[in-house]
């Protein structure tokens, strides 16, 4: 992304905060936060691992890795929902950015 690590470390808390995703973990000082998404009908919450690094000093990459516990019975139902919610948290940031 082309922006400081300064800017994009406080549009991902605003983006999960708008997005209503609990933090669980966060620190700081390496620029990672461990994420909660809500729970829906027949689906499990995933969690999200999101790093912020900077590149330079005016771009930033960010990795996002999710994980969503499935059972037999509700894995038809997931499929796919987990990259749905990557996708949803990356469009929302680069909203974010972009404002």
């Amino acid at each position: 992304m082309d922006y400081t690590l300064s800017r994009v470390w406080a549009a991902i808390r605003k983006v999960l905060t708008i997005l209503e995703w609990n933090i669980e973990q966060t620190d700081e000082s390496a620029h990672h936060v461990k994420a909660k998404t809500k729970s829906g009908f027949m689906s499990w919450s995933s969690l999200l691992l999101i790093d912020a690094v900077s590149v330079n000093e005016k771009t930033t990459r960010v990795s996002v890795a999710a994980e969503t516990p499935v059972t037999t019975i509700t894995a038809t139902v997931d499929f796919g929902r987990t990259r749905q919610r990557i996708n949803q948290f990356l469009t929302e940031l680069s909203r974010e950015l972009t404002s």
